[in-house]
């Protein structure tokens, strides 16, 4: 009997070094979270508000997407990715606005082009299917053309650059857009460095959510000659 009232006394002795210890532990362990979370947030994902309609059907006004900031650390972007990017100045129409979200149309060494005749941009050649992620209206049902239609344009790509163009082609700064202005290939594309991620999944509103995946229309395009 005196054996398990010595125990009995220990017990609440013990419990209350656990729950001390655990208060002590506390702080280390949120500053460790919190270091922990900024490495993700710096070096691995991010997630970026869309503050446009510039991808739209694709990504709406207000959506927010996942990127991946580690990817390119061991390949470049290729044709048909999302990526987020910093935006070079002459691109910017407000303070601020840095982070552009495009998709990638054509790569360094390719040759991208429009015409009116057969209404398709085409990559070394090879016509894109773009119906899959094309800009519809939602009220007329109709898609939009994949260019402007009385602007035809013909351009190779620098190496080390990304030509990049929005969903919602006609409401989207881009590089066929500043084609139009320049009918420069370096004013009209942006560097392989100035990437900051691919954007990889559609996480807000959660009733919207989906993978960003690369079109099989890209899976065509021929290397450039």
């Amino acid at each position: 009997m005196a054996d398990d009232a010595e125990d009995n006394d220990k017990k609440p002795a013990s419990k209350t070094k656990k729950k001390g210890s655990f208060w002590r532990e506390l702080p280390v362990l949120l500053v460790v979270a919190v270091v922990v979370a900024l490495l993700v947030r710096t070096f691995v994902l991010q997630s970026f508000w869309i503050p446009s309609g510039s991808m739209e059907n694709t990504l709406q006004l207000n959506d927010y997407v996942l990127a991946n900031k580690l990817i390119y650390d061991f390949r470049d972007p290729e044709r048909g990715e999302i990526v987020v990017f910093k935006a070079p100045q002459s691109w910017q129409g407000a303070p601020g606005e840095e982070d552009f979200i495009k998709r990638v149309i054509a790569v360094g060494g390719d040759t991208v082009s429009y015409s009116k005749k057969d209404k398709h941009i085409r990559v070394n050649g090879e016509p894109l299917d773009e119906e899959s992620y094309l800009y519809t209206n939602p009220e007329t049902g109709k898609q939009q053309s994949p260019s402007l239609e009385d602007q035809e344009f013909k351009v190779k790509v620098p190496e080390g650059r990304l030509w990049v163009m929005g969903d919602h082609r006609w409401a989207s700064g881009d590089s066929r857009e500043r084609w139009e202005r320049t009918e420069d290939e370096m004013e009209s594309t942006i560097a392989v460095d100035s990437v900051i991620g691919k954007a990889f999944v559609l996480i807000w509103p959660v009733n919207r959510w989906d993978g960003l995946t690369i079109p099989d229309t890209f899976d065509g395009v021929p290397e450039p000659k």
